[in-house]
């Protein structure tokens, strides 16, 4: 018999958490439709503004790495707090830049943000779900990192639209692409205030000792039936005998088997590409033939197919199971990039060096494009962050997945600052055919390593890992 909980208030608080992803993907995103507009303002060479564009995933990694320790130290709830004020420095900060400078500084301070969220978010959504629906709550974070992904797309168009141009200026004379940055104070206010009144990790406090506070918390979440026996269990798998620390993750000298999957899972994640349509889709659109106008329009239809997907994910993911949406998503996007490569390299080429693409080429482009975000969406956007929340023990958790996440970032970083480079060199033909070979890698990683979490609790898997 499932355990009685407290269903409306585990959605709120995961809800809370998730606002983190909100903000990630916004944050993310946003710079997006600003490309080309700080390269004027700021009158910075292509490699300068790949820098402008891949800085803040620099703060991502590292934010990643500490909060991830730190949150093992002091909690889950105060790191989101700091993450909250992060957020609402960066996006104030960037929008009244006057330098390349300045704009890296602010970028780097929202990337720090950035890669909090992506460990903080994870860890306490699994650390509060009851097992049988963590999948569906734990795959809220990826579902609010798409939804902020579409809402700076969106704010990015409107703001464009009403300037005439993100480089043209706006309201009090400051140009669209400030207040695009500036957008992002409104999200990051409201997961600031949000964030203080959701509770600590329970999980978290037996750690530190504080059982009766923990014991509050689970009867809230989880119901009383069965709490003695859930807090004896608990308590045996994250007793310790020394605070949280790196060493903690390996064992004769060399890193545990579970944190290089960790590792494996977050690095295939980005080396598919998937980034490369949602910081450079307006460039690439517009690389593609595209006008600017249309080129944006794109990206919010891109956004909203990431979001359908990701609610298809959410749907699945606790009946079908972790392992089955990662091998389809990978087959998947395997074939559709392996389309855009074909087509991006049978394209002519204008003399301005874009690309020359026929009404049915250009429509197999987009159609190819967007079946590409539905498999990622569906498969390795969510299913990433529910398992880096689910195979780590508790006694390593907050390390392990700062670690996981940290690699992730780096990743992020080589995919984003590569693209011009590649575009220059070998086309957006050859980018993708690199996209496509590490998307089939991507299915046989799975196949070999990743085991079925769904319906088995932390607790569980805490004794195998």
């Amino acid at each position: 018999m499932e355990k009685k909980y407290d269903f409306g208030f585990i959605l709120f608080i995961s809800c809370v958490a998730a606002l983190g992803g909100f903000l990630f993907g916004f944050d993310s995103a946003v710079i997006n439709g600003t490309v080309k507009a700080l390269a004027t303002a700021f009158k910075s060479d292509a490699l300068v503004s790949g820098f402008s564009v891949a800085s803040a995933l620099l703060g991502c990694a590292v934010g990643a790495f500490y909060a991830g320790t730190l949150a093992d130290k002091v909690g889950r709830k105060p790191m989101m707090l700091v993450a909250a004020v992060l957020f609402f420095v960066s996006a104030l900060g960037s929008g009244i830049a006057t330098s390349v400078l300045q704009f890296v500084i602010y970028r780097l301070i929202g990337g720090l943000a950035i890669g909090a969220a992506s460990v903080l978010a994870p860890a306490y959504i699994s650390e509060v779900a009851p097992a049988h629906i963590r999948g569906r709550l734990a795959s809220l974070q990826q579902l609010a990192i798409v939804l902020g992904i579409l809402a700076a797309f969106f704010s990015n168009y409107l703001i464009a639209k009403a300037a005439g141009g993100a480089a043209e200026p706006w309201l009090g004379g400051y140009e669209g692409w400030s207040w695009m940055f500036w957008a992002g104070c409104i999200p990051a206010g409201l997961y600031l205030v949000l964030i203080l009144l959701v509770p600590e990790s329970p999980r978290y406090l037996i750690a530190c000792g504080k059982e009766a506070q923990a014991a509050k918390v689970l009867r809230r979440v989880w119901g009383s039936e069965g709490l003695d026996a859930e807090l004896a269990l608990i308590r045996s798998t994250v007793q310790r005998t020394h605070k949280p620390r790196i060493s903690d993750l390996l064992a004769k000298g060399k890193l545990l088997p579970i944190v290089w999957i960790g590792i494996g899972l977050s690095v295939f994640q980005q080396f598919v590409g998937i980034n490369v349509v949602f910081y450079y889709g307006a460039v690439l659109w517009q690389a593609a033939g595209f006008s600017e106008s249309n080129a944006l329009l794109i990206n919010v239809l891109s956004g909203a197919v990431n979001i359908i997907a990701t609610f298809l994910a959410i749907a699945t993911i606790d009946r079908l199971g972790r392992k089955p949406l990662l091998l389809v998503g990978s087959a998947g996007m395997a074939v559709s990039l392996g389309v855009l490569a074909v087509l991006f390299a049978m394209a002519g080429r204008a003399a301005d060096g874009s690309l020359l693409l026929g009404r049915v080429e250009a429509i197999g482009a987009l159609v190819a494009a967007h079946l590409y975000i539905l498999f990622f969406a569906f498969s390795w956007g969510p299913v990433v962050w529910v398992l880096l929340g689910e195979i780590f023990s508790n006694r390593i958790r907050g390390t392990a997945l700062a670690v996981a996440a940290s690699a992730q970032w780096v990743a992020n970083f080589v995919i984003t600052m590569t693209f011009p480079v590649l575009l220059a060199s070998i086309g957006l033909g050859g980018a993708y055919g690199v996209y496509t070979l590490c998307a089939l890698l991507s299915f046989f990683f799975v196949q070999k390593w990743i085991k079925e979490t769904r319906g088995r609790t932390l607790e569980e898997m805490s004794k195998e890992s």
